[in-house]
């Protein structure tokens, strides 16, 4: 079969794909159909936290596939609870509603903060503030309350009640909470599909204090910095933040679709019977996979990410064709002098696997990647810059 020309003909034109067909991988190592080797910095966008056919994950699944692959939310399931146990007791968070996407984390997210808000303040007070340049999802109301207005532009009219603000900038949340009757402030520490640009932490601090000062809930997206992808297992760790509630994906599940909402004591019991539901979250195939995930990134995982993160920025920190590097743990941005998509083609050609996030090169390595392969792609993305 021509793989490319099916895709085609079968599949909606919603991706540019690259003229790749990868086959299979180990770890950081991923083949094509040709039997090319690529070194994956990509990850599939953050996801496969431990690289591609992970042994430790593949026992995990299988082992859970073997007992029960999915059951209806009318009934408990062993690896649901115990991964909900995991992500609040090393969160401090109170309750966990899990979905597939990142996407539906963030509607719950925004659900609980609007219902919180009604409950409390009264049913005009629904709306929440974002960031400019900011990315929360591709459903009708992610994508309102993403600050990019070229993804808005086909799919009007959005949900009401989201306003964008330029991060950084404290007097326009000011004034937005003048002009408008406020539920919530959601945030990413770092704006990844924004160009992997972390937000200033003082900034950051005083919006913290703004939403406590006006009795607003703190929503953190962490559906791409999260589970151990910043260095810490959440990027707010890095801020010393206490959020309300937080949305997480991606990783999570290290390759299965998996989102997860975390609530606080402030937040726990607002979402009550009927209020929420999904077919598929909760899914004990993928909490098992979660779980499988999230008892490995301990301490020294933690402390391997923030050294690898090091190496990453030092090597490339006054390369010739460097402009810039940004980001936070193994969630790293270079801005080159060459158009990225050049740059991009150009480690293709020689084996390397990257991503793009605007006008940069995006790296999003496995969290344990082996040293020696991360900095000879590392060499590879250097030399494609020149």
């Amino acid at each position: 079969m021509n793989y490319q020309q099916a895709d085609e003909q079968y599949i909606a034109h919603t991706y540019k794909r690259f003229p790749i067909v990868i086959t299979k991988g180990q770890g950081s190592l991923v083949e094509d159909e040709n039997g090319k080797e690529y070194i994956d910095l990509g990850t599939g966008i953050a996801v496969n936290s431990f690289g591609v056919a992970d042994p430790v994950w593949q026992e995990a699944v299988s082992a859970q596939i073997a007992k029960v692959q999915h059951m209806s939310n009318l009934y408990y399931t062993e690896p649901c609870i115990e991964l909900a146990q995991m992500l609040c007791s090393r969160t401090g968070m109170k309750k966990v509603f899990f979905s597939n996407s990142g996407a539906e984390a963030n509607e719950c997210a925004i659900k609980v903060a609007r219902k919180y808000a009604a409950a409390k303040k009264g049913a005009d007070c629904f709306t929440i503030v974002t960031l400019e340049n900011s990315f929360h999802g591709r459903t009708i109301t992610t994508l309102a309350a993403t600050g990019q207005a070229h993804y808005h532009e086909d799919f009007q009219p959005l949900t009401p009640g989201f306003i964008h603000v330029q991060p950084g900038d404290m007097a326009a949340l000011e004034a937005a909470a003048k002009e408008h009757k406020l539920a919530a402030v959601m945030i990413e520490c770092v704006q990844g599909e924004g160009g992997v640009l972390p937000l200033d932490k003082d900034y950051v601090l005083a919006l913290s204090q703004f939403v406590k000062d006006h009795d607003l809930l703190l929503i953190v997206d962490e559906v791409q910095t999260g589970n151990g992808r910043s260095g810490e297992l959440y990027a707010y760790m890095h801020y010393g933040l206490s959020p309300d509630i937080v949305s997480t994906a991606k990783g999570l599940a290290g390759g299965l679709p998996l989102g997860a909402t975390l609530m606080n004591d402030k937040t726990q019991d607002v979402l009550s019977y009927g209020d929420h539901g999904s077919t598929f979250g909760g899914n004990p195939v993928s909490c098992a996979a979660g779980v499988s995930i999230l008892s490995r990134i301990d301490d020294a995982l933690l402390a391997d990410v923030r050294k690898k993160s090091a190496l990453i920025f030092d090597a490339l920190k006054d390369a010739p064709g460097v402009e810039d590097v940004s980001g936070l743990g193994l969630m790293i941005g270079v801005k080159t002098t060459k158009p990225a998509g050049e740059v991009l083609a150009a480690c293709m050609e020689n084996g390397l696997l990257c991503l793009t996030a605007k006008d940069r090169i995006r790296l999003l390595p496995a969290l344990n990647i082996p040293e020696d392969i991360l900095m000879k792609g590392i060499g590879i993305l250097k030399a494609a810059c020149v």
